[in-house]
């Protein structure tokens, strides 16, 4: 072999020796890369900014015209941005985006003993349309724990926001199920500890076989240490939302919602059951209402193109065509 070819080829070697030490030294960062993958496949930027006393990082789409609507991503319990990507893919090119990790989430900044329910949160979210919106109301959608987030903001800052839509939202006291039996008992029936806790998170989350992600060892390992290690935090915040003073105020102050609003379920959702629904909506008879057959409580991942017609929809209700 020639010289060159053997410095090339040791090159490689070093490489791939030192991508696997950091592999094995932090496993997450695979799954780190994956989430970068899935952004730069949606077209959206990542940014960081300071609001409301934390650092936000936030994913975000401006390749659509500077006059249209801002739509402001809030993602649930547990989940990130990311798990508006394939919502934003959709969207990105006519409406402007702004996706972030929730402050205590993802990439954003957890301070200790700081309180991460929908009060304090609510609080936060407002600060951060102000700070990225100023004068101009945005369209704010929330998944899950999102939902109840937007439903305050909604309710409490109708100056900021013009449209809500609610996703398989938090905030009310659904029919029981599994899962709320567990909240209610003080467990964590999304908490991750080993393969067997992640692959049963995952049978919660989604119902169709095909949309469920597939996390191969060794990134399976990095997500599960991360789970394992945020497992105080994450009873911490159901404490507050799951079954605490402030579980059901969202659904109590979404009477004074008079926005445009959007109420979507999945009739599969094992997490936030599909009566929350109508429980909803009893409180904001101006909603439009979409409940999806064959997908569970993931609907922004597992329906996205239905998901984003509903959106649209929402969006262009009481414009001019």
């Amino acid at each position: 072999m020639k010289r060159g070819g053997k410095i090339a080829a040791t090159t490689v070697v070093v490489a791939a020796l030192g991508i696997g030490a950091v592999v094995a030294h932090d496993p997450y960062v695979l799954v780190r890369a994956h989430f970068e993958r899935q952004r730069v496949r949606a077209g959206l930027g990542h940014a960081q900014v300071e609001a409301a006393d934390h650092r936000w990082t936030y994913a975000f789409g401006d390749d659509a015209p500077a006059d249209a609507p801002l739509v402001v991503m809030l993602h649930g319990f547990t989940g990130s941005k990311e798990n508006w990507y394939p919502l934003a893919e959709r969207l990105r090119g006519h409406y402007r985006l702004l996706i972030p990790d929730l402050p205590g989430w993802g990439e954003s900044e957890r301070k200790p003993g700081a309180d991460y329910g929908f009060v304090a949160q609510a609080a936060r979210v407002e600060a951060y349309i102000r700070m990225l919106s100023p004068g101009t109301p945005v369209v704010l959608l929330g998944h899950s724990m999102g939902g109840g987030i937007a439903a305050l903001v909604a309710a409490r800052h109708p100056r900021e926001v013009a449209r809500v839509g609610l996703l398989d939202a938090a905030g009310v006291r659904f029919q029981d199920n599994p899962f709320g039996r567990d909240v209610l008992a003080g467990k964590n029936p999304f908490a991750v500890s080993d393969r067997a806790s992640l692959a049963r998170y995952i049978d919660t989350v989604f119902h169709r076989p095909e949309a469920k992600p597939w996390i191969p060892w060794p990134a399976s390992r990095g997500l599960i240490a991360r789970r394992r290690a945020d497992a105080g935090f994450e009873q911490a915040v159901l404490d507050r939302i799951g079954r605490g003073d402030e579980s059901f105020l969202p659904g109590d102050e979404a009477a004074a919602i008079d926005q445009p609003a959007l109420l979507l379920w999945c009739r599969q959702d094992r997490v936030i059951d599909h009566s929350a629904l109508e429980l909803y909506a009893a409180k904001m008879p101006q909603a439009a209402k979409v409940l999806l057959d064959d997908c569970g409580h993931m609907s922004l991942m597992e329906r996205p193109d239905a998901v984003a017609a509903a959106v649209v929809a929402l969006i262009q209700q009481g414009q001019p065509r």
